[in-house]
């Protein structure tokens, strides 16, 4: 079974930065699509941003601009780059890969979450 591990999540103070990264426990066939989800409390997850195995990225109105997102194809790996932080990005970010196996079946796989505090 295939296991997303999150790393790079923490404090960061408004305006700062962090830098998510993404990546999966053994090899996969295909990923076409990566992204990066968020939760906070009491409310759904909600997609941040998106990236396809062409280079097509999707943004939330909320980050463009702020944050990028970005995937190594050789390391299955994808990666979010945050700037001008705000407290309102406060949440638990989970990466999430949408895959088909070499028999064409579809499997999404979520990391387990990391957390993201923007606070003074």
């Amino acid at each position: 079974q295939v296991q997303l591990a999150e790393s790079g999540g923490g404090l960061a103070q408004p305006g700062g930065s962090l830098r998510l990264s993404c990546a999966a426990s053994e090899s996969i066939f295909r990923i076409f699509i990566m992204q990066w989800h968020r939760q906070v409390p009491g409310k759904q997850r909600e997609l941040v941003a998106s990236i396809s195995d062409s280079g097509r990225t999707i943004y939330d109105d909320s980050v463009k601009g702020r944050f990028t997102i970005s995937r190594d194809n050789d390391k299955n790996t994808v990666s979010l780059q945050m700037n001008n932080l705000k407290p309102e990005d406060t949440a638990v970010y989970y990466c999430k890969y949408k895959t088909t196996t070499r028999d064409n079946e579809i499997r999404d796989y979520w990391g387990q979450g990391t957390q993201v505090t923007v606070s003074t």
